[in-house]
């Protein structure tokens, strides 16, 4: 078990200070100071060369020794740490990364492109594009979280479409007909997309101050009507402030997960979640962001696939481990609770992972006899497991600064490639 020293990332659009998830993680984990006007957006646990994790060989808890190495560099002197099927599959390198977000303004509307067009995009613009491989990806949420993502049914753009005069007329009749009367609904769907994220920005503006001036009088507005007040609060004037009438609206409880497989548009909006995904940072934007816009390569790439996503619960692994298990081979997520006094061995799993303790105070155990290794853990530590290791967990009686005791469990996620990876195929007999 090597523990962890990892990367936070301050973008915009992050909580801030310690309303931040992130920020206090990092700063129990690493003893850094958070800062009250900094945005803390993203943890980054992994090998990305964008925020690198580092092999922490320190004696003390925070981590905080002079002696540390690229937790990549550790794994290419210790290839064996990835299990044989993870080092053949992903040539030696770890396949996921592994975060956690705080959202306090909208993230861009957004896709990340499959494995074709990330070679394509890195080869071409390697400064904008920073690897080549493609980025699915899973949020699983530890507040209620909010999200754009795929698109509406046929059915409902049209009513929005009938409804929202303002957004009809930034569509425009041309690809408004054309999509009515499309005989492929995915052609349609492309053409009316298209049309709306390429529109000039006067009559984007022009438009959404009118849409704003009428919503603004509602007495009662919807939950859509309400989101397209807060982001055009956010990014004023901007064209995604359009996209909740193209893409589903939808909040996530603690505990439930969605998953986004390439292609695919999407936007987080608002809350803290835990995330994983292919070892990629590839996006392609085109609103909400002060950032590149690469809308026709984004309108080019999408599915144009409709419907809500599927909504994940975890599947119980035991009474104290529920896992997500999305359609891809690179990762999966186990949501682990130890309760107070109690001590707990994670489930086997044959390739390497990433735990994350996200709260409470505990013991982590390694090894058995004399060879026997125990390690306090606290909120913020984070550790990589080689491939086919056991922990034992434990979770202690907090003491709150009243002298009293908390009676709060030791909260754990466990990143780890999908067990498809390691089940062996199915095989049929011959009748």
């Amino acid at each position: 078990m090597l523990r962890l020293h990892c990367v936070a990332q301050n973008y915009a659009w992050g909580r801030l200070g310690k309303e931040s998830e992130v920020a206090k993680l990092h700063s129990s984990g690493t003893g850094a100071i958070v800062t009250a006007a900094t945005p803390y957006a993203e943890l980054w646990m992994g090998t990305h060369p964008s925020g690198p994790s580092l092999v922490s060989f320190a004696s003390d808890e925070a981590g905080a020794a002079d002696n540390k190495l690229l937790l990549s560099s550790w794994l290419h002197q210790h290839p064996q740490a990835l299990g044989s099927a993870t080092q053949t599959k992903w040539h030696g390198e770890l396949p996921f990364l592994f975060k956690i977000l705080s959202v306090n303004t909208a993230l861009s509307i957004q896709a990340h492109p499959d494995k074709k067009l990330a070679e394509a995009l890195h080869a071409e613009r390697p400064n904008v594009y920073k690897d080549d491989n493609h980025k699915p990806e899973m949020a699983l949420a530890l507040t209620e979280f909010e999200t754009l993502c795929s698109f509406v049914t046929t059915e409902e753009l049209k009513s929005n479409l009938e409804a929202v005069p303002e957004l009809a007329e930034v569509v425009g009749d041309a690809a408004v007909k054309a999509f009515l009367s499309a005989k492929d609904p995915k052609e349609g769907l492309k053409a009316a997309f298209t049309a709306l994220m390429t529109s000039h920005k006067p009559a984007v503006e022009a438009a959404l101050t009118k849409l704003v001036s009428r919503l603004s009088k509602i007495p009662d507005p919807s939950s859509t009507e309400k989101l397209i007040l807060r982001l055009n609060e956010q990014y004023p004037g901007d064209v995604g402030v359009f996209c909740p009438y193209f893409l589903n609206y939808i909040t996530l409880s603690p505990g439930e997960s969605i998953y986004l497989a390439a292609n695919e548009p999407h936007a987080y909006l608002s809350g803290e979640c835990v995330e994983c995904m292919a070892t990629s940072d590839n996006v392609v934007r085109a609103g909400l962001t002060p950032k590149l816009r690469d809308t026709d390569v984004l309108c080019s790439m999408l599915t144009y696939n409709q419907g809500k996503p599927e909504i994940l619960k975890g599947q119980p692994i035991d009474s104290h481990t529920r896992r997500y298990i999305p359609p891809f081979e690179e990762f999966e997520i186990d949501s682990i609770e130890v309760p107070k006094g109690t001590s707990y061995k994670l489930p086997f799993i044959p390739g390497p992972s990433i735990v994350l303790v996200q709260s409470g105070v505990g013991l982590a155990t390694q090894g058995q006899g004399n060879a026997q290794r125990a390690f306090g853990v606290k909120k913020g530590d984070v550790f990589f497991l080689p491939a086919e290791t056991p922990l034992e967990l434990s979770a202690s009686i907090e003491a709150a600064p009243s002298n009293g005791h908390v009676d709060a469990p030791l909260q754990v996620f466990r990143a780890g490639v999908n067990d498809k990876v390691f089940s062996p195929p199915c095989i049929e007999e011959n009748a």
